[in-house]
């Protein structure tokens, strides 16, 4: 059964999501992320999608004290993501509490260090965020698009030794419209071994089936909880079922 992990993306310490990736659509859901975080426990969460979107445009960490007092007041096993660009960057992000991080912008400039940071600490804290607008890779907040097909670029990296992906398309993040179930399958018939977590598009709970049914181990959702498509008591039943 899949899991659901839930996000929290995070500008200036609140909640907020995006739509497409464009910071201009900033909204709100809460000014406390810890007691969001607190309510995925209670739902039977294990795991938190957290993002620094401030640090992802700044290019450099920028939300450590909110990683910090979620990791320390819940159980969850935080994933961390934004902005990680440098060494201290990822100090900084372990320090705080974080199990895992993600690194996207890293891996499409910078592959030396991102493989260094794969080399140093192994593939179960380092995660692969393969973020695509129309299959091609997208880096620095998602405002600049390459020309490179997200399959090669995945492949790549677990020749390497990656075994967790989280790959967002872009074109239908946040708008509760569908995943892109197609790329996710072209991923996985490729490589059935990868720990892919599909983002964004996700609108209800039949989204998450469809997912399910294609075999992806693992989604994340959002704004579908924050605008009440997908309830606490629908992630409690379906994470208990995972368990």
């Amino acid at each position: 059964m899949i899991e659901i992990i839930p996000a929290i993306d995070i500008i200036g310490g609140k909640c907020v999501r995006l739509t497409r990736g464009e910071y201009s659509t900033s909204k709100v859901y809460s000014d406390d992320p810890v007691d969001m975080a607190k309510r995925f426990v209670d739902a039977g969460c294990r795991s938190l999608h957290l993002v620094d979107l401030d640090g992802a445009k700044s290019n450099h960490i920028v939300n450590h004290r909110t990683l910090e007092q979620v990791a320390s007041r819940t159980p969850l096993t935080i994933d961390f993501g934004g902005g990680l660009k440098s060494d201290d960057d990822l100090r900084i992000a372990f320090e705080s509490g974080a199990a895992m991080v993600t690194g996207g912008s890293i891996a499409v400039r910078c592959p030396d260090t991102f493989l260094r940071w794969l080399d140093t600490y192994g593939p179960d804290r380092i995660i692969l965020g393969a973020d695509a607008r129309g299959g091609k890779i997208a880096a620095e907040g998602w405002t600049a698009t390459s020309d490179r097909d997200i399959v090669p670029f995945i492949e790549g990296y677990a020749s390497h030794g990656i075994r967790r992906v989280i790959s967002t398309e872009i074109s239908v993040d946040g708008t509760l419209e569908g995943p892109a179930v197609s790329l996710y399958r072209r991923i996985l018939d490729i490589l059935p071994e990868l720990w892919l977590v599909a983002s964004g598009g996700v609108g209800s709970i039949s989204d998450i089936a469809t997912l399910d049914a294609a075999g992806v181990p693992a989604v994340i959702v959002g704004k579908a909880i924050y605008e009440g498509r997908i309830s606490l008591s629908d992630i409690s039943r379906i994470n208990l079922s995972s368990c």
